[in-house]
């Protein structure tokens, strides 16, 4: 069901079950990046926490929509991948830099001449894509032997526990998915807590209350090329086309009579984006941006207003000043089948949006973004041999 309805300043932060199954929505992509990157690569969970939960507060306000706030995908990727390299300073250094990239694009208008590259059949594409890599990885982690990000838990001989709890969550998330009394990522992620507390995951982890160390980073020339060169190059693509025109277009497609849907273009993506992570990446958070993937995955379990973001970002921002260390290990009880199940989900909500395309063409450019993103080791191909396409095509009328 799509939005039609214009909506009071009050209704706008709605904070009802509803809202807050919808928070929780995209913590099947947060989750998996994040607490990686804070146990690899050695982050505070307070800086990290409250970096997220400030942003979140802050979109919330502006938008007045469900609007995600994500850890930048290149990026945690290689961070993970890489940690020998990619130490505290040069991701510290990496959001700095980004954000500063963002603001230029932002206020030159240079945001809005890149985006109109960006047509509908890339945006279509990219989606897709997202869609399905985001379900590929569901059904990875809810394979995976392992119950958790961390390692650990119980098992038993030749029975994986973490399918059969993913197959169960499954059915309880279909079977809520429609249900009016008890959402379904609530459902979800209290029966994956309960779980991952029966299955072990505390065991031998001491709770520990209080923010962790918070302190203001220094950076070096090699820690400012590292995080340029390996780190923001393979974002940036990736941004604009995701994070900026992608999740402008999904506003657009689920709110299409919103009043706020003047704020949430490109351009306004950009600058907020930029403004966070130039002051975050200061004490060392973790890069972040908005997507077209969260919002789907928020939208899919119920967010429909500002409130969403408020919720989840008054969670964060309580877990990382009052719980720290603690409210780290207690996200890390919920068990990858859990957090599988729910990017199943969100890329489920994205890939029926290809089915506005009319044309071949239209459809052969944003399949060709598919094919290759699923192949290609960065996306930024699938999105730069796309739009090379799409151009060709209009250019030369082709037809297919």
């Amino acid at each position: 069901m799509i939005y039609k309805k214009p909506m009071t300043f009050l209704r706008s932060f709605k904070c009802d079950r509803f809202e807050l199954a919808g928070s929780l929505g995209d913590l099947g992509t947060l989750l998996p990046i994040v607490l990686s990157m804070i146990l690899i690569n050695r982050l505070s969970p307070t800086t990290v926490f409250l970096s997220f939960g400030l942003f979140y507060l802050v979109t919330g306000f502006y938008y007045k929509l469900p609007v995600p706030v994500q850890p930048l995908k290149a990026v945690g990727a290689i961070a993970i991948a890489f940690p020998g390299e990619i130490t505290e300073a040069v991701i510290g250094a990496s959001g700095v830099i980004f954000g500063a990239l963002l603001l230029f694009f932002a206020l030159t208008g240079l945001i809005d001449r890149l985006a109109k590259l960006f047509t509908q059949p890339v945006i279509r594409g990219i989606q897709l894509a997202l869609g399905l890599v985001f379900m590929k990885k569901g059904i990875g982690l809810i394979l995976d032997k392992n119950l958790f990000l961390s390692g650990g838990g119980y098992s038993l001989p030749n029975v994986n526990i973490n399918l059969i709890l993913g197959v169960i969550v499954f059915a309880i998330i279909l079977l809520l998915l429609n249900n009016k009394k008890v959402p379904a990522a609530i459902a979800a992620v209290i029966v994956g807590l309960l779980a991952g507390a029966a299955l072990g995951g505390v065991d031998g982890q001491g709770m520990q209350f209080g923010p962790t160390p918070v302190r203001v980073l220094s950076f070096s020339l090699h820690d400012l090329w590292l995080a340029f060169i390996m780190l923001i190059l393979p974002q940036i693509p990736l941004t604009i086309g995701n994070a900026c025109v992608g999740t402008a277009d999904t506003c657009a497609t689920l709110f299409p009579d919103h009043p706020q849907l003047t704020k949430a273009k490109a351009g306004r993506f950009a600058l907020t984006m930029g403004i966070v992570n130039l002051v975050t990446g200061f004490f060392g958070a973790v890069p972040m941006c908005h997507g077209t993937g969260g919002l789907a995955a928020h939208y899919r379990f119920g967010a429909r207003t500002g409130g969403a973001p408020l919720m989840i970002g008054t969670l964060f921002v309580l877990m990382a000043l009052l719980f720290g260390e603690a409210g780290f290990k207690f996200l890390s009880l919920l068990p990858n089948s859990v957090l599988g199940v729910l990017l199943i989900f969100a890329g489920l909500e994205l890939c029926p949006l290809i089915k506005s395309l009319k044309t071949n063409e239209e459809f052969f450019v944003a399949l060709l973004i598919t094919g290759i993103a699923l192949t290609a080791p960065n996306m930024a191909w699938a999105f730069g041999i796309g739009i090379a396409a799409d151009l060709l095509i209009r250019k030369l009328k082709i037809r297919i």
